[in-house]
């Protein structure tokens, strides 16, 4: 069945070959602005899909991000920071893309054309009803995307999809739909664009949030983060010293005892 897909619009712009720098670059600012208020006006519906997300981690569950081409890969960049960010298991928040780990760099032709093979990746990751299932895809209508969903879903697994069209064939499949409308692209169909821009801002919503509400947070810090390069070192110093009021030689020798600043936090004696 179609229906009218949005993303597919013409440009509301003309003869861009023709504009110098300054005027594609306002063009395509002035488009951009309308992001953030598509997202405004969907916070309801983002709030819910995370609130039940919550409710299964806190049942032992994981996060599954699930999309094809730029929509893939901007889940696997959002579940790849959790590490190290907030120093959560790599697998609670995992980024699945169709055509396997080469599609992140490269296109794979026909991936996401698949009906089968989204149950079949998520199934080596021993998915559970504990688990929560995020389809992402601008259109809505991809086929690994929505196949996959309405078969969780009908395994009793929560699911919940980001798209940027209404009314989507992956929308009517999933349990918690999230519908981003944020007009035709600048260069008609591009959807890694303003698209993919209401994308990463909804998906930086999702996982930080959860991060908030999962205890990975103190105060506005991030106490858990992973120590792993100089630049974060000399962050988890800082926070040690405006916190504990103690020396840079102190916070240095108790992050290297205590390998992190939650726990240096924890076992700080004055």
């Amino acid at each position: 069945m179609s229906f009218n897909k949005i993303t597919e619009q013409s440009s509301n712009h003309n003869d861009l070959e023709k504009k110098s720098v300054a005027d594609i670059i306002e063009l395509i600012n002035s488009e951009d602005k309308f992001v953030a208020y598509a997202v405004e006006e969907k916070l309801d519906d983002i709030k819910r899909l995370i609130e039940c997300i919550e409710n299964q981690m806190k049942k032992g569950g994981r996060l599954f991000y699930l999309g094809a081409g730029t929509s893939g890969r901007l889940g696997i960049l959002d579940a790849s920071e959790c590490p190290p960010t907030f120093g959560v298991s790599e697998n609670l928040v995992n980024g699945i893309i169709a055509g396997g780990d080469k599609a992140i760099r490269k296109s794979q032709e026909f991936a996401e054309d698949s009906l089968t093979q989204g149950w079949y990746d998520l199934k080596k990751f021993n998915i559970n009803k504990n688990d929560s299932v995020i389809g992402i895809a601008a259109s809505g209508t991809t086929p690994y995307v929505v196949s996959t969903i309405k078969k969780c879903k009908s395994e009793g697994i929560l699911t919940g999809c980001l798209t940027c069209n209404p009314n989507s064939p992956l929308s009517k499949v999933c349990e918690i739909p999230v519908e981003i409308v944020v007009g035709p692209e600048f260069i008609t169909g591009s959807t890694r664009m303003k698209s993919g821009t209401a994308q990463k801002i909804v998906l930086n919503m999702i996982s930080t949030t959860l991060m908030i509400r999962l205890g990975k947070v103190l105060d506005n810090k991030m106490v858990d983060m992973q120590l792993s390069n100089n630049k974060l070192v000399d962050r988890a110093q800082k926070m040690l010293i405006n916190k504990l009021k103690i020396s840079k030689k102190e916070a240095k020798k108790l992050l290297e005892v205590n390998k992190s600043v939650r726990s240096s936090l924890k076992n700080f004696k004055k």
